[in-house]
């Protein structure tokens, strides 16, 4: 467990390391002394969708509100519970969650360059080691204490332009990068639409006459199988473990083999649900299956998949759960109803889709690479210009 002390001197040995590389004219400070330290004073549940207002929540999305309680130029980042980085450069009227800083009455320091040096700073904290994990929590006295460097205002003005300029490239190209992304899922959704919403020369079926239910007993010390909802279905530990909750008895939990179809009874309707890749066991939410008869597995995960992300379980399930629909009882999930084509078409559609999907994953993936790129880029450049480690004017002329 990290301690506030080990904190401090992990935030003072990181500082120490970073003012080294500042000009030596620079003014070294700290947080305390160039701003006020607030904090919000809502709760998610205050949030209005149709509210005039936004309201800076702990993710880097902020939601809408009818009120505000802060009417100025503010920094806000977010503290524990986090989800992702969270840092806002804000103007005018909005609302702030409870466990959001608002850093404000700016003292000797440009806001925006403000945003850019403590952003940076934090990004460095995250990145170095032990300290990956105070960053996950942030407490006041992480901020207080937090080394400062201020160049000459005039300095700082530039800086902020410069990093303006540059960073709005860069979120240029990472936008486009990502509308091609949506792009190609749009894509990969039309060619499942097209197959899964016809209806004409199939036959008319439900889950228990397609399906069996499978009921193994579990190998002992076997890894946990995990429906994720991106269609995924592998063992836990080839993702994640954290932030699971393991039974110590294991009570109840059923064994799964490569080639099973595994639906996730709460999550299945947000697309838990495939083909398992691996060996193991899944706990008693899941139901386990084969085809019945000769239909193609990957062909009916797909199915059920799409019926669950396009909406149509929602309407099947008797009893719904906040964020889920309910078909732990096999009896209700046994009842939904399936329409299918012929066998061989069904292999003819899961070749094609496996086809279109390879091209289309590795299409997205070229592409979150040019992503992750170039937000490194902007990260390195943004930590470059707030330390002086280039002359931006010099960096402006030369672009």
């Amino acid at each position: 467990m990290t301690t506030h002390r080990s904190v401090v001197r992990e935030t003072q040995r990181v500082g120490q390391r970073w003012l080294t590389d500042v000009p030596a004219e620079w003014l070294a400070t700290r947080l305390r002394f160039v701003c006020d330290i607030a904090t919000g004073s809502g709760d998610t549940q205050d949030a209005e969708p149709e509210g005039e207002y936004h309201f800076y929540v702990r993710s880097p999305h902020p939601l809408r509100s009818t009120g505000f309680t802060f009417d100025t130029e503010a920094v806000l980042t977010a503290g524990d519970g986090a989800v992702g980085e969270v840092f806002h450069h804000v103007r005018g009227k909005f609302h702030a969650h409870q466990r959001v800083y608002v850093l404000s009455n700016f003292r000797h320091i440009l806001p925006r360059y403000f945003y850019y040096y403590f952003s940076s700073f934090f990004r460095l904290m995250a990145q170095d080691g032990s300290a990956r994990t105070t960053v996950d929590s942030v407490r006041r006295w992480m901020l207080t204490d937090m080394p400062f460097v201020l160049p000459p205002l005039d300095e700082q003005r530039a800086i902020a332009d410069y990093l303006d300029n540059e960073t709005a490239q860069i979120d240029a190209l990472v936008a486009k990068q990502e509308g091609f992304i949506g792009l190609l899922r749009e894509r990969q959704e039309a060619f499942a639409d097209a197959e899964f919403q016809q209806r004409g020369d199939r036959r008319s079926a439900t889950v228990r006459q397609t399906l069996v239910r499978l009921d193994r007993s579990p190998l002992p010390g076997s890894g946990v199988v995990t429906a994720y909802r991106d269609g995924v279905v592998t063992l836990r530990a080839n993702r994640r473990a954290d932030g699971y909750t393991m039974s110590e008895a294991e009570a109840g939990y059923q064994g799964v083999l490569p080639g099973d179809i595994v639906f996730h009874a709460l999550d299945g309707f947000a697309g838990a649900v495939g083909i398992s890749d691996s060996e193991g066991q899944c706990s008693p939410v899941y139901h386990v299956c084969r085809p019945r008869y000769a239909d193609d597995a990957e062909y009916l995960a797909l199915l059920i998949r799409y019926m669950g992300t396009s909406g149509f379980l929602s309407t099947q399930a008797p009893s719904t759960r906040q964020r889920s629909v309910d078909f732990r009882n096999w009896g209700t999930f046994a009842r939904v109803p399936l329409v299918l084509p012929t066998v061989d078409h069904q292999k003819k559609f899961v070749a094609e889709y496996q086809a279109h999907s390879a091209r289309f994953d590795g299409l997205i993936a070229k592409a979150q690479e040019h992503i992750a790129l170039a937000k490194e880029r902007r990260s390195a450049l943004i930590t470059a210009a707030v330390t002086g480690q280039i002359d931006v004017r010099t960096a402006r002329m030369a672009g």
